[in-house]
């Protein structure tokens, strides 16, 4: 497991998958902010890419997010897009509803670039999200990543285009937590 200072990040279990089916992918608002395409309804039990790890699949790894303290599911965390000869990949993150403005987020973001960086000697990690989502702006920020640009009216969001930002953070910019 990962360790961040407040939550770990681990294999996906598959009592996880439930949890995470329910509180963020089948919540329509949440998932449409959330994913790149549209939402759609899985069905239970089929092996949905989001849920299921695929050890064949090399260029995204998903983490189950829990607390430290007790072992309790709080959300899901992706590195993907990596591309090793570039050494390059994209980070992502989901919280479950009751997790959510308690400081996660940046500790998630911190443990995946331990892991990118350390774990798997990426030089730079990629952050796209909705401007309006104020969370992830700032626990991307707290770990050193940098505003690169603006993707004008790039995401069909339900029934609108929004923008999304774009950060950048570079292995050499990286501050490593001395906690490890």
């Amino acid at each position: 497991m990962l360790r961040g200072s407040t939550v770990g990040l681990r294999a996906r279990h598959e009592e996880d998958i439930p949890i995470l089916r329910a509180e963020l992918y089948d919540d329509v608002v949440n998932a449409s902010r959330a994913e790149s395409g549209p939402w759609r309804p899985v069905p239970p039990g089929s092996k949905d890419p989001r849920l299921v790890a695929d050890d064949e699949e090399q260029r995204h790894v998903r983490f189950s997010v829990v607390e430290l303290d007790g072992g309790t599911l709080v959300g899901t965390a992706t590195l993907w897009g990596i591309d090793d000869h570039n050494r390059s990949a994209h980070i992502g993150l989901g919280l479950l509803p009751s997790s959510r403005g308690k400081g996660y987020g940046t500790d998630v973001v911190a443990a995946l670039c331990h892991y990118g960086f350390v774990v798997r000697g990426l030089q730079r990690l990629q952050i796209e999200t909705l401007s309006d989502n104020t969370a992830m702006l700032r626990a991307a920020e707290r770990n050193g990543f940098v505003r690169e640009g603006v993707l004008r009216s790039s995401a069909w969001v339900l029934g609108e285009f929004l923008d999304e930002v774009l950060l950048g953070l570079l292995a050499q910019d990286w501050k490593r937590d001395p906690q490890g």
